[in-house]
């Protein structure tokens, strides 16, 4: 089973390429939803739909899928899992099960295919749960991910519309994984900093997600791929306020600062950087580098959790005890206008 799934998808990825946030005039065009029920819509941008059962239960729907971003199969299948899974955590639920979604060429052997989806169902058995169903097409490069369902309570549920000035944000895991896994794909993974991200993008935020539990947590989002700006943004946008993030505090892969010194970013860190150009005030001490890794696109990232200063210290140490990759405390929420935001060096 010697492919290069990175390699296929690059060739095949010949489609117009659209600029982030190009979806949101055209979700503002639909018909409003008028449902009751429907406690979470795509009004704010948030990470999944939230629809109540009753006064104690309600369903977090979500979807994402995508085409490789490493070249192992079975890696390919776990993250993308993750991946998909990490948007029931960051509404602050609990996943109930999947179904797949899957495209694949004619011209793979299915041998890889079967990698992909043993992937797959391995990280979602590690969610607690069991790959049901899915379906299946045809399509010139491998597309892999995941419809999840989950459990909220009602009252319970992590928007991004919930922020309030004066909170502090924490982030539980790294950035740089675009820049590492753009390095890889183009053979340039010098420091050999692509098992690190392999094992990050992997890691569930499963214990993210519990260690939110056990605080009062005002809002949350899962860094992917706007990045930690983008995200941001988003958040910041939904809950009416403005943000501060401090660059000395955002914890980021040690290979990701020499490769994107040495030029290697995805189009998609750079096409996320030209988009936040209207909504970030960088000061003069923090680079474009620094710049485009916080706007660098993730992967199956870590939560970037909203909550009030008071509890931020509790809230990390019930991270690195529950063992999520990193606790770092890295800026805030303010008054001012809804979706500015500002980058400080300290």
């Amino acid at each position: 089973m010697s492919v290069r799934l990175t390699q296929i998808a690059k060739r095949a990825g010949c489609a117009a390429k659209h600029p982030p946030g190009y979806l949101f005039p055209l979700l503002g065009r639909l018909p409003k939803i008028i449902d009751p029920n429907v406690l979470v819509g795509n009004a704010s941008a948030d990470d999944a739909a939230i629809y109540r059962i009753d006064d104690e239960r309600a369903l977090v729907l979500t979807t994402d899928f995508f085409t490789p971003i490493v070249d192992d199969p079975h890696d390919f299948g776990a993250i993308a899992a993750a991946n998909a899974l990490s948007d029931v955590y960051a509404m602050g639920g609990k996943p109930l099960t999947a179904l797949n979604i899957v495209g694949f060429p004619e011209s793979l052997d299915v041998a890889v295919l079967g990698e992909i989806l043993r992937g797959g169902a391995e990280k979602a058995r590690e969610a607690g749960i069991d790959i049901v169903g899915g379906h299946t097409i045809k399509t010139d490069e491998p597309i892999y991910g995941l419809s999840v369902t989950g459990m909220v309570h009602p009252a319970r549920v992590a928007t991004n519309a919930g922020g309030r000035p004066g909170d502090v944000l924490v982030l539980t895991k790294p950035l740089g994984l675009g820049i590492v896994t753009t390095a890889a794909k183009q053979d340039q993974d010098t420091a050999s900093a692509i098992g690190e991200a392999i094992r990050l993008m992997a890691t569930l935020n499963r214990a993210a997600a519990e260690a939110m539990a056990t605080v009062h947590a005002s809002a949350c989002t899962d860094v992917t791929g706007f990045g930690l700006l983008g995200h941001l943004r988003n958040l910041a946008a939904a809950s009416g306020c403005a943000a501060t993030v401090r660059l000395s505090s955002v914890p980021v892969i040690e290979a990701a600062w020499s490769y994107v010194r040495e030029g290697i970013a995805p189009g998609g860190t750079h096409a996320n950087w030209r988009f936040l150009g209207d909504w970030v005030e960088y000061a003069g001490d923090v680079d474009k580098h620094a710049q485009l890794v916080l706007c660098d696109a993730q992967t199956s990232g870590g939560l970037l959790i909203a909550l009030p200063a008071d509890e931020a210290e509790r809230l990390c140490a019930e991270l690195r005890a529950r063992g999520a990759p990193c606790a770092a405390i890295v800026g805030s929420l303010q008054e001012g206008s809804a979706g500015r935001m500002r980058v400080t060096q300290r």
